[in-house]
């Protein structure tokens, strides 16, 4: 969401984009707005994080009432995943009194480190980060020394860096490719291949170190054979799992694990376009149990992200940094303030797999 230069509240229209904000009635945000009892506490709240979201300016006498504002730098949303995550922080923000002020990197727009300036520039409080430049192993880190420096609290949601002094919050990657593993090895499969993002990133390079492990250790492969035949790049869109899985059809698959949800939906239709059948004859896995992603054709198996364990982490954290319970660790030193949260990751079977073709039909 770009942000917007405050402006006064001058037309019933302007209140009901407001009450569709917040989620409450004209008539209470006008009670809000006029100062007026018998509104509870979280929902004056929602209508006031209503009001900073939309950019209008608060009435005087209920300026003062705000803890302040919290940026939420997030990638585009059109993965729903990213939502989702945005959504969870949100509440939890504004359930401690916080207004989130979501900003999102588009293609050709703001970048990361415009969207930081913004948010600094408006005085936020902290800060949380969603697979930003953390998650990529080429990009500079000392951006975020530069903001320590600035004295503003942080949290990174999605990668890992050692360079950088600051709380991590990450799904347990390694353990999520064991899972799909597993459940492809117990239905017979043996050429399971995966799909997933560029190399540079974290996550990426996580998933590849559990596919792997599982890999040698349950199917006895050799861990150059895994990483030359079964692993393909793409982009994490449906356009880019199809063309992932279409590389590893060719290679004699017959189950692909897919770093999300989005390229598992552009696996299966690489299998139809070849006139396979998912899971009769291809099986597919995914990975962050998106919304709506039970109610596929077939309905996805995936390894769910624990997204509100997640993003409730991030904001506890970030409010810990924010109030100074975290104190801040020596160039070099490794604090336990500064430590890397990890959260497990949990299989969920649906209709998108079943047994290896020709061994008895589905399981």
């Amino acid at each position: 969401m770009r942000p917007v230069q405050s402006r006064h509240v001058t037309a019933p229209a302007r209140l009901a984009d407001i009450a569709a904000q917040a989620g409450v009635s004209e008539a209470t945000v006008s009670r809000v707005l006029n100062g007026k009892p018998g509104v509870a506490a979280t929902t004056r709240q929602a209508v006031l994080a209503a009001l900073d979201v939309l950019g209008y300016e608060r009435p005087v006498r209920l300026r003062q009432r705000s803890a302040g504002l919290v940026g939420l730098i997030t990638p585009e949303l059109e993965n729903p995943i990213f939502p989702a995550l945005a959504q969870v922080i949100g509440q939890a923000l504004t359930r401690q009194g916080y207004t989130p002020v979501l900003a999102t990197q588009t293609p050709g727009g703001s970048t990361e480190d415009e969207l930081t300036e913004m948010l600094v520039d408006r005085g936020v409080s902290g800060i949380i980060y969603v697979s930003g430049l953390h998650a990529d192993t080429t990009a500079d880190t000392q951006r975020y020394e530069q903001l320590r420096a600035q004295g503003v609290p942080f949290v990174l949601v999605d990668g890992y860096s050692p360079k950088v002094r600051a709380p991590f919050i990450s799904p347990d990657d390694r353990a999520a490719m064991r899972l799909a593993v597993t459940h492809l090895v117990s239905l017979g499969h043996s050429r399971i291949g995966l799909a997933l993002g560029p190399l540079r990133f974290v996550p990426v390079l996580r998933k590849i170190e559990g596919f792997v492990e599982a890999m040698t250790e349950q199917l006895g492969l050799d861990e150059r054979t895994v990483t030359a035949q079964l692993i393909q790049h793409s982009l994490y869109t449906l356009e880019g799992g199809q063309a992932a899985a279409s590389e590893l059809l060719d290679r004699g698959c017959t189950a692909v694990v897919c770093a999300s949800d989005m390229m598992a939906l552009g696996a299966i239709r690489a299998a139809r376009r070849r006139g396979l059948e998912v899971p009769d004859d291809v099986s597919v896995v995914g990975f962050d149990d998106s919304p709506l992603i039970a109610f596929t054709d077939p309905p996805l198996t995936t390894v769910r992200k624990p997204v509100p364990a997640m993003g409730q982490a991030a904001v506890r954290t970030l409010l810990e940094e924010i109030s100074g319970n975290l104190p801040p660790s020596a160039p070099g030193s490794a604090s336990a303030a500064y430590s890397e949260f990890v959260f497990m990751p949990e299989l969920v079977v649906r209709g998108s797999t079943a047994s290896v073709p020709g061994t008895g039909g589905r399981s």
